[in-house]
C-alpha cells in the first residue's frame, strides 16, 4: 500500500512539471470606441452646410436627375446593414462599415474632377472629421478612383452628388443621433 501511496504523491508532484506551461496572455487592449455624441454634431453640421450650398447653375435647381446605371450608385444605407436602434444597440459593425464606405465615397467625389472647379472645402472638413471618428474602428476602406468625366457633365454630377450626400447625412445623422442618445 505504501508505494501505491508513494507512486500517487510522485505523480502529484511530477505531473505540473510534465505538463505545458501556460503563461497567461495579456488581456487584448481595448478597441477604440466611438465617440456618438461627436459623429451626431458632425454629421449635423455636414447636413446643415448640404442644405445651404446654393446651386450656381439656376436651371439645375428645378431639374430631378436620376441615374439609371446601378453599378454606379453610391453606397446606401440599406435594411440589411443593420442600423435600426435594435441591432446598434448590441451590434453596429456592419452599419458603421456601410457608414464608412460611404464618407470615403463621397470624400473621394469631392476630390474628384468633377469638383475641380467648384471646391467646397467646409463639406470636406466636415467629410474628414467624420471619417476620422468612424475609422478608428473600422480602418479604412479601399479606395475607388472615380473615372474622369467630361467638363460639360460637372454642373449635372455635382448636383446629383451633393442630393445623393444631402439624403446620406440625413440618415447618418439619425442613426448617430440613436446611437448618442443615453439610455
Amino acid at each position: 500500500m505504501a508505494p501505491l501511496r508513494r507512486l500517487r504523491l510522485c505523480l502529484c508532484l511530477c505531473l505540473p512539471l510534465l505538463l505545458p506551461t501556460t503563461t497567461a496572455a495579456p488581456a487584448p487592449a481595448p478597441a477604440p470606441r466611438i465617440d456618438w455624441a461627436a459623429c451626431r454634431s458632425l454629421s449635423r453640421e455636414l447636413s446643415r452646410l448640404v442644405a445651404t450650398l446654393k446651386e450656381p447653375h439656376r436651371i439645375l435647381e428645378e431639374t430631378h436627375l436620376s441615374e439609371e446605371d446601378p453599378k454606379n450608385w453610391p453606397p446606401r444605407i440599406r435594411c440589411s446593414d443593420a442600423c435600426d436602434p435594435s441591432t446598434l444597440d448590441t451590434n453596429n459593425t456592419r452599419c458603421l462599415r456601410r457608414i464608412l464606405q460611404g464618407l470615403q465615397h463621397y470624400r473621394d467625389l469631392l476630390s474628384s474632377d468633377i469638383f475641380t472647379a467648384r471646391r467646397l472645402p467646409l463639406l470636406e472638413a466636415a467629410l474628414d472629421q467624420l471619417l476620422g471618428l468612424v475609422q478608428q474602428e473600422h480602418g479604412r476602406p479601399p479606395r475607388h478612383p472615380m473615372a474622369p468625366s467630361e467638363a460639360w457633365a460637372h454642373p449635372l454630377l455635382q448636383r446629383l452628388a451633393l442630393q445623393r450626400l444631402q439624403s446620406f447625412a440625413a440618415i447618418m445623422s439619425r442613426i448617430f443621433t440613436h446611437s448618442a442618445s443615453p439610455r
